[in-house]
């Protein structure tokens, strides 16, 4: 018998299959077992959800004033702990206008798109944001102190550690804290994920070293 994937991994698998230039998914979740809909349907409350019959209905949108990706996986995952078992479908795609295209991407919401295309069971992460000018790097490097930020690479480069669970490295969400304040700032820039490690297990230790060029990181 196959095992149907937690919905926050179909929520993944969907997220997968699309070009980067949505802007709007309308999704479905179908829960067979009629005594959890309605609690299903409470935990997903922020959504904004629809019932119709076995099926709940909502969007996410990542232009507002709908619910976004990350905020929906969050939801997803208190579902998947209460053990709420269902199937999660794609209704229809909004794509971004060519307008919308040209507009900056926060980095922000670059970094939770990269988190979502990671594996799940993901467990370090070295990262680095390259800043559009050296202007942004001083007061760049100070709002994101919290993430401990390395000059390796480019002249405007910054490279950090995230940690899942446990070990060395910043939380994913604080991250996304630290991105957040230099988007407040009009700090520009991209953010790349360049490897990471999966279901790792350290002993005594405060997780994997990796070793680039012969410096240790």
């Amino acid at each position: 018998m196959l095992r149907l994937l937690r919905l926050v991994e179909q929520f993944n698998e969907l997220e997968r299959g699309l070009a980067d230039e949505w802007a709007e998914l309308r999704l479905q979740l179908t829960v067979k077992e009629e005594s959890r809909r309605e609690r299903a349907a409470a935990l997903l409350a922020p959504a904004n959800p629809g019932l119709y019959g076995p099926t709940l209905r909502f969007a996410i949108d990542r232009r507002g004033p709908g619910i976004a990706p990350e905020a929906l996986r969050r939801l997803l995952k208190r579902l998947d702990m209460e053990r709420i078992m269902g199937t999660l479908e794609l209704r229809a795609v909004q794509k971004t206008t060519p307008e919308e295209l040209h507009e900056k991407e926060t980095l922000r919401a670059q970094w939770e798109r990269r988190l979502a295309a990671a594996p799940t069971d993901w467990s370090d992460i070295y990262a680095e944001v390259r800043l559009d000018s050296t202007d942004y790097l001083e007061r760049g490097a100070l709002l994101l102190a919290p993430v401990n930020p390395g000059r390796y690479g480019g002249q405007a480069s910054l490279r950090f550690r995230s940690a899942h669970h446990f070990g060395y490295g910043v939380s994913a969400e604080m991250a996304a804290r630290c991105f957040e304040r230099c988007d407040d700032e009009g700090i520009t820039g991209e953010v790349e994920i360049l490897y990471v490690l999966s279901d790792t297990q350290p002993v005594a230790t405060q997780g994997p070293v990796w070793k680039l060029g012969g410096r240790t990181i």
